[in-house]
């Protein structure tokens, strides 16, 4: 695919997701930016595998930029200790992602991917019916 039509397909794929989210529910916005922040590890996790360390650490900022969003949407006040337990488990992630970014380490990124995965699980299991 030549430059020009991979980035016609980029931005089509951003003007895509940009669409999904504006029709989303408050639900599945957090589906989605637990989905994204997936994508952006496990894209992570490819470019260290290659050597394309400026695309990881890009990656990298991206998924804790996503989690910090994920983090402040908390509502500690109403969610109580989930919401705290949560807020911890978002500060932790963010916190060994930056290790991995450090140190260019794939361990935490697949530790974070995981933790991540898990939380998304529980959360499309309780979606609330249409």
């Amino acid at each position: 695919m030549n430059m020009h039509a991979r980035n016609l397909a980029n931005q089509y794929k951003q003007t895509g997701a940009a669409s999904a989210a504006l029709d989303a529910s408050p639900h599945q916005l957090i589906a989605i930016m637990l989905s994204t922040a997936r994508e952006r590890i496990r894209l992570a996790l490819a470019c260290l595998e290659r050597g394309d360390v400026p695309r990881k650490a890009h990656a990298i900022t991206d998924a804790c930029a996503i989690i910090g969003g994920l983090n402040s949407s908390l509502n500690l006040e109403a969610g109580g200790e989930i919401a705290d337990g949560l807020s911890a488990l978002y500060d932790y992630c963010q916190r060994r992602l930056l290790e991995a970014n450090l140190n260019n380490d794939a361990s935490p990124l697949r530790e974070i991917d995981d933790i991540l995965g898990d939380i998304e699980g529980a959360w499309r299991q309780i979606a609330p019916k249409d």
